[in-house]
């Protein structure tokens, strides 16, 4: 089963998950949002098994630097075109798994659903 991990290779978290599954043989196929950008059904995929508001990172620097009026009143929709528009806007990494897609990298969560 194929296992595809999405993010931006200067991200520690992508890099510590990358680096996990190397470690465990596990082979995957990287995907660079900086380089490749993200896929519309992708990202629709990511937020109906999740939720926007996992998804979208508001820690980073990314979404501080946003005009206030970009980050008032966010909606599914709106978070969708903001996180489209600007890739580092998801929270990093993201994994798919056949029907499996985790969030973040959590050694834990990592082990129990993708070994």
């Amino acid at each position: 089963m194929s296992i595809d991990i999405y993010g931006i290779p200067n991200c520690d978290s992508v890099r510590k998950g990358r680096k996990w599954l190397d470690a465990q043989g596990v082979a995957y196929t990287f995907h660079d949002f900086k380089k490749e950008g993200v896929d519309p059904e992708a990202l629709e995929r990511w937020v109906d098994a999740c939720s926007w508001q996992v998804l979208l990172n508001r820690r980073g620097t990314t979404f501080r630097q946003l005009d206030e009026s970009d980050k008032a009143d966010l909606d599914r929709d709106r978070a969708l075109a903001l996180m489209a528009a600007h890739p580092t806007l998801i929270k990093r990494p993201v994994v798919e798994r056949a029907q499996t897609i985790l969030v973040g990298f959590t050694q834990s969560e990592w082990e129990n659903d993708l070994c």
